[in-house]
């Protein structure tokens, strides 16, 4: 029989709710409890997984000798002090990303996971899209030959600032930290690390901009990555791009081309649900 992994959740917002609790339904795991600072009558964890533990600090669930994953869902600027508290507590840890807004601090955890013999790892769910699993296994086939341009989107339409967390300027916020790390992170999967990087990051909307200048998070950007080999990777992200049909992929090699296209419905999806932890 597998062992089963008593598992905790820091946070209750909807990263929480839609991308992590559901895959504790897994054998492996148990969804042994939660920390939520502020108990909410409208959003409360124990009426939707009764038995689940609720915890109001994290330092309650890390002295509890029984968790043995944390998974931190806060806010990006929390993540560092967080996931260095429950690794030095012997826990292992998934992290939702972006991982921290740091390198440095990513090299600090780095070395404190090895140092404890825990696993730590980032979330990064979009590896396993079927769009990027269909072309990740035409690129391993060599059905598109040697590619010399790629192309990865995440463009929308929503020229209102929202205002949410996403739009404020905290750290490890903006798009480069939230659509980019998907972008950046499937590049990277495929070609491993560019020789150079151009970037260009800015606010397409003009309510984050106040005399000139950003007054939130930055809402676009354009980044190139340079190989060696002749491979160029523009990653794009647009919050300003009413297009009915939006570009996800164009992959060009001297064999063939992959392009992959999203059809929208014009919908809003504003995430503002988030706990801190």
């Amino acid at each position: 029989m597998s062992p089963s992994y008593n598992v905790a959740v820091i946070g209750y917002g909807l990263s929480a709710k839609i991308f992590h609790i559901p895959f504790l339904e897994a054998p492996t795991f148990k969804f042994y409890g939660i920390v939520q600072r502020t108990a909410k009558p409208d959003d409360d964890p124990q009426k939707d997984f009764p038995g689940v533990k609720i915890w109001r600090l994290s330092e309650e669930m890390l002295a509890d000798s029984n968790v043995d994953i944390v998974i931190v869902t806060t806010l990006p600027e929390s993540h560092f002090a967080l996931t260095k508290a429950a690794l030095e507590a012997g826990k292992h840890v998934v992290v939702e990303k972006p991982f921290v807004p740091a390198s440095q601090e990513a090299d600090v955890l780095a070395r404190i996971a090895k140092e404890t013999g825990k696993l730590l790892t980032v979330y990064q769910n979009r590896r396993w899209d079927a769009d990027f699993l269909t072309l990740k296994k035409l690129i391993k086939d060599g059905v598109l030959g040697r590619i010399v341009e790629f192309e990865t989107h995440f463009d929308r339409h929503t020229p209102e600032n929202p205002q949410t967390w996403r739009q404020q300027a905290l750290p490890g916020v903006g798009q480069v930290y939230d659509l980019g790390t998907h972008l950046l992170d499937q590049v990277v999967h495929l070609f491993g690390m560019p020789e150079r990087i151009t970037a260009f990051v800015g606010n397409q909307r003009t309510s984050t901009i106040v005399g000139g200048e950003s007054r939130g998070g930055e809402d676009c950007f354009t980044i190139l990555l340079h190989y060696g080999d002749g491979l160029m990777v523009t990653a794009k992200a647009a919050c300003i791009s009413p297009e009915s049909e939006q570009l996800r992929f164009w992959v060009r090699g001297d064999k063939g081309s992959y392009r992959k296209v999203i059809s929208f419905s014009w919908r809003r999806l504003i995430f503002d649900d988030i706990d801190e932890g």
